[in-house]
């Protein structure tokens, strides 16, 4: 977030400061050279006006005269300044190697200023190798010309100024943007640090842990106020989960004790009852141990909602070897073999108890479903990535449609109506919670394997 916003201000500054460099470069160009083709019309004026007298007379004297008046001008301003007879001949030239008596009039400038004419502007000299920007004006009195002055100055000169001020004018930007990035820099950290702490904060909520609360006094008054109403909305929140926690604690204490009661007298009437009766009573008695089981179910699902609020990493491979020695007499019991085959043994952040709770359900469905004699298998296996766990069992197994109902809430698991309907479901939002997905395949040679998969820590 702070790269993209550095990078929209530098942008819009880049772009500001196109808008603004661009043309100034372009005016300043055209500027330079206009001035300096004013500078050079006004100097080849009053160098004509000088040299007028001393063409008219044409003689050697007065070839010097104009010559020393060209050197001493050249000499101060750099400008090549050529003095030409009325019949195109070069007489005086501000150039120490001019050859004197060449013939200059097949110059366009020079028969433009011969015919009278002011001629102004820049062509490519093919004798010095550059290009020229000139000014030729003719030398005339009483209409009647008498020569021509012509004054150049290459455009190089020209180019190089403009070249320099264009460089500055880049060092100037690229300063700018310079100072744009770090200030930029420093103003997106500032909006968005605490935006990517609220949106941390939002995100643990979001996995359960409710006692999580942004930090309310760092970035601008609106990153703030955002964060004070978020706080509230999360404590409100918590509040509510909290009570609806207790409700169902509190209600499932509640029929648990009648429950219990209604069990008790059930059993001291089935004494008492013919044998017909009797067997109606033990009918009783299996659907209040059903009531229990569900009463169970409610508060171990509520708590499941709230199970994944502090995780931290654990060794999968030692909770799968506990959970499989807690089970193993059970399973004896039932003429079951119980085997873990542990291949990897990776850390995956877990909520504290949840993965426990997650082998405790898949092992008591899958000694419940397998019949005496089978064998249990847990195989743990772990790549870069993932933390995968296997529940397989020999029993009936279930249809493709069946087992996409599983997870459901109150699904009777199996196809009976021995289970509360919650075990799987609360297995899944176990997983789910810490970050995982649980499947149900069908295992070859029948059964079921409870197929459970983590993000590695």
């Amino acid at each position: 977030m702070t790269r993209r916003l550095v990078a929209t201000y530098v942008v819009l500054a880049a772009i500001l400061l196109a808008v603004l460099e661009v043309p100034l470069a372009v005016v300043q160009a055209t500027s330079q050279r206009e001035r300096l083709q004013q500078r050079l019309e006004r100097d080849a004026v009053a160098l004509a006006a000088l040299a007028e007298d001393d063409l008219q007379r044409a003689d050697q004297a007065a070839r010097q005269r104009i010559q020393l008046t060209v050197s001493r001008y050249a000499a101060s301003t750099a400008v090549r300044v050529v003095v030409i007879d009325r019949n195109g001949a070069l007489l005086a030239d501000s150039s120490p190697d001019a050859e004197l008596g060449r013939d200059f009039a097949s110059r366009p400038e020079i028969s433009s200023a011969l015919a009278g004419r002011v001629a102004t502007g820049d062509r490519r000299s093919e004798t010095l190798g550059t290009r020229l920007l000139y000014v030729a004006v003719p030398v005339a009195s009483g209409g009647r010309v008498y020569g021509a002055v012509r004054a150049t100055y290459p455009t190089s000169n020209i180019d190089a100024h403009v070249r320099r001020y264009r460089l500055v004018l880049l060092g100037i930007a690229l300063g700018a943007l310079a100072a744009t990035a770090l200030i930029g820099w420093w103003i997106a950290r500032w909006v968005s640090q605490p935006l990517l702490s609220l949106h941390g904060s939002v995100r643990r909520v979001g996995g359960g842990d409710l006692a999580e609360r942004a930090d309310p006094h760092l970035g601008p008054p609106e990153v703030r106020e955002l964060a004070l109403g978020f706080n509230d909305m999360v404590a409100r929140l918590e509040q509510t989960v909290l009570s609806q926690e207790a409700f169902v604690a509190d209600a499932s204490h509640q029929l648990r004790s009648p429950l219990t009661a209604l069990r008790l007298r059930i059993e001291n009437l089935q004494a008492a009852l013919p044998e017909a009766d009797a067997v109606e009573a033990e009918a009783t008695l299996a659907e209040v141990d059903r009531l229990n089981r569900l009463v169970d179910g409610l508060l171990a699902l509520a708590r499941a909602d709230r199970k994944a609020t502090r995780r931290s990493p654990q060794a999968v491979g030692a909770i799968v070897r506990e959970r499989v020695t807690a089970w193993e007499a059970a399973a004896e019991e039932e003429g079951i073999a119980l085997v873990s085959e542990v291949l990897d043994d990776h850390r995956v952040r877990l909520a504290e108890g949840a993965l426990e709770q997650v082998l405790d359900n898949l092992v008591a469905n899958a000694i419940e479903a397998s019949p005496a004699g089978s064998e249990i298998r847990i195989v743990v296996q772990a790549d870069a990535d993932l933390t995968q766990i296997q529940v397989a069992d020999r029993g009936p197994g279930l249809a493709p449609e069946l087992r996409e109902h599983a997870f459901d809430r109150f699904w009777s698991e199996r196809g009976t109506n021995t289970g509360s309907g919650l075990g799987l479901a609360i297995v899944r939002r176990l997983v789910e919670a810490d970050g995982g997905t649980v499947r149900l395949d069908e295992h070859q040679g029948g059964g079921l394997t409870a197929v459970v998969r983590y993000p590695n820590a």
